[in-house]
């Protein structure tokens, strides 16, 4: 079983990264164009149970709430995605990318289901970009990131850093309206994937070198 889990892709390299943005901004103009589609589109309990509206599962992670949302999630996925894409190939990154979005979007379903918020519409590829981080941080953990472009820190430093940060707004319920359980779940959910799939525990890199 392992070995079937784990057979890899053959490496090639198509800039899927770019692929993906072009796909994010093409969903941004139609939600634009037709307003209706960010409806059909975003992640909510009530569209999914009642009218059967499971891919929303995949199109909440290519539909976003305004143009700031977009740009910084697409600079995200760029300067993350595009080193990933090239250490993991590109089939290897997709299928990253997809199952790990999937599964945050799985997991804030639930816990939409859970705390009764039916009226919720979950959207934005930040379950999926959160991934991207941590893999970004495990492949690169000697890497130098400059925070708001000024502050530098080591990349597992950022990855664990944001991740406490969503922690602490996930309890304490600041800054509510961004769906920190979902970033949460992005992070939870790149580590699985990296222990299932490459059989390496992420800590193994992230943790700090003395």
């Amino acid at each position: 079983m392992n070995t079937i889990i784990r057979k890899p892709f053959r490496y090639r390299y198509d800039n899927l990264v770019l692929v993906l943005i072009g796909i994010n901004l093409l969903v941004f103009l139609a939600q634009n164009l037709f307003p209706e589609a960010t409806v059909y589109l975003s992640l909510n309990t009530q569209l999914v149970l009642r009218y059967g509206m499971v891919w929303q599962f995949l199109t909440y992670m290519f539909a976003h709430g305004g143009i700031s949302h977009l740009l910084l999630n697409m600079l995200g996925l760029f300067f993350f995605g595009t080193p990933v894409e090239r250490q993991m190939g590109s089939k290897e990154f997709l299928l990253f990318y997809m199952v790990t979005g999937f599964f945050a979007g799985l997991f804030s379903f639930g816990l939409f289901l859970l705390t009764g918020s039916a009226s919720v519409f979950l959207l934005g590829a930040s379950g999926a970009l959160f991934a991207v981080q941590l893999a970004y941080a495990t492949f690169f953990p000697d890497s130098i990131v400059y925070l708001w472009g000024i502050l530098p820190l080591r990349a597992p430093v950022m990855v664990l850093g944001f991740t406490a940060l969503e922690l602490f707004f996930s309890v304490t319920g600041i800054a509510s309206g961004v769906a920190h359980f979902t970033h949460l779940a992005g992070f939870a959910f790149a580590w699985l994937y990296f222990i299932i799939r490459y059989g390496e525990n992420p800590w193994h890199y992230l943790k700090i070198r003395r």
